[in-house]
């Protein structure tokens, strides 16, 4: 099992690189991670995304998108996203992060990058291979998954000529850039309010906090999380305790009463309850299962 590690405001705290290049590409087993799922997050760096098993839900801001087996997404740069395995099917992605700054030379970034960042309207591509452009990033994905893997003379290099490749690929299927402010006001007030639950998780939440947190009313703060996360904001709340409550629960010392309390729920029956909803099993069958019987005697 793995543990998807973010810091308070969501970003994640993966370094995308190997030690020559500022690029990382794995492959990514989505059941495996401690939650079941990518949870929520963000990074500066573009991914890209090619599905070689199964099916799965990816949530891009608001968007839910359907990627299948052969097919892939773009997701730009700083926006909101997570990922879930569909229909149980097994997914398996082949994952691609690049820094913007990596993707063409820095004396054309200014001209054929940054507008696509700044775009409120170019938040993910769906790629499908029908679509010539797509096909082409998506076999270059699995081009550069190849040449990390292998390392051979001058590989940088080809990584390097893939990426420009990539992009132009991107870029020349004719999608026209929009940039609206309000768009952008959204998303920065939106990480703000999931930054200041993340910080104080542990506490008692109020809406009223939440919504102050976003320079927004209550109402609207309700709005924002329906439209984005399609849930209240204190329902995100409470599902966010509970993943924090995974990896406590882990640790042999630890026990369900003490980690309710470590999480924020003031009730230990509310904790198991809610628990039971997002696991499907009780917070001490999920120790007892995540702990060899050695520790717990």
């Amino acid at each position: 099992m793995k543990n998807f590690m973010v810091d308070q405001s969501l970003r994640e705290l993966t370094e995308h690189r190997t030690v020559e290049l500022p690029i990382a590409c794995y492959e990514t087993i989505i059941h495996q991670n401690i939650n079941g799922y990518i949870p929520l997050h963000w990074h500066d760096e573009f991914q890209f995304v090619h599905v070689v098993k199964g099916h799965s839900v990816f949530q891009v801001n608001e968007m839910n998108i359907n990627v299948s087996e052969g097919e892939g997404l773009f997701i730009n740069s700083g926006r909101l996203h997570m990922a879930k395995d569909n229909e149980e099917s097994g997914c398996v992605y082949i994952c691609l992060n690049v820094s913007p700054s990596f993707m063409i030379s820095q004396e054309l970034y200014t001209t054929y990058v940054h507008p696509y960042i700044q775009a409120t309207n170019l938040s993910y591509l769906h790629l499908v291979p029908k679509e010539d452009w797509a096909k082409n990033i998506v076999e270059a994905i699995v081009n550069i998954n190849q040449l990390i893997r292998e390392k051979s003379p001058y590989y940088e290099i080809d990584i390097s000529s893939q990426l420009m490749f990539i992009w132009k690929n991107l870029i020349k299927n004719g999608f026209s850039l929009k940039y609206e402010h309000t768009e952008i006001i959204k998303g920065q007030r939106m990480k703000q309010m999931l930054n200041w639950i993340h910080q104080h998780y542990h506490k008692k939440i109020l809406l009223e906090d939440i919504a102050r947190a976003g320079q927004l009313s209550r109402s609207e703060c309700c709005r924002y999380f329906q439209r984005i996360l399609k849930k209240s904001p204190l329902n995100y709340v409470n599902d966010y305790r509970i993943q924090k409550s995974l990896i406590l629960l882990k640790q042999p010392e630890s026990n369900v009463t003490d980690v309710a309390y470590q999480v924020g729920f003031n009730s230990t029956s509310y904790f198991i309850d809610k628990f039971r909803k997002s696991i499907n099993m009780t917070p001490l069958a999920y120790k007892k299962q995540k702990i060899p019987k050695s520790f717990l005697q």
